[in-house]
């Protein structure tokens, strides 16, 4: 449960239309299954052209999914009129991942020039998830 608050009234709307108007993240064709002030819920759907070894979902993506929820959790916190740009972001994969893969981001600090924020990526299996991947990302704040 989030206990931030958004200043933009139309944060979840500003965020998803920011990212997936991304070429990259068109590419990968994740989609945005929660999305609340300070936390949002990224979804990778399984696509053979984003694993290797056997249907391992690449590191890359697991790597790219964790800053996109990061990233995506610190935006809906922005003023309007402002955007986010990622500065850093540390991935440690923890297990490998197979079919679809969920990224959760959260905020753990907001400020007016750098937001900082975690992102936990889980690999499905029906029901049951495996955390495969923790992410720690660091964002830039703009006014445009």
């Amino acid at each position: 449960m989030s206990d931030w608050t958004a200043p933009h009234p139309d944060y979840a709307d500003a965020v998803t239309g920011a990212v997936l108007s991304m070429p990259a993240a068109r590419h990968l064709g994740f989609r945005f299954d929660r999305v609340v002030p300070g936390e949002v819920e990224i979804v990778q759907p399984a696509r053979p052209e984003l694993t290797q070894h056997g249907g391992f979902v690449q590191g890359g993506v697991l790597g790219s999914l964790a800053d996109f929820a990061g990233g995506s959790a610190a935006g809906t916190l922005l003023p309007l009129g402002w955007v986010n740009m990622t500065v850093d972001y540390t991935v440690k994969i923890v297990a490998p991942a197979k079919g679809d893969v969920v990224a959760r981001g959260r905020v753990l600090h907001h400020g007016r020039t750098t937001t900082v924020a975690a992102a936990d990526v889980f690999a499905r299996d029906g029901d049951a998830e495996t955390l495969c991947a923790t992410a720690l990302v660091t964002m830039r704040n703009l006014k445009l």
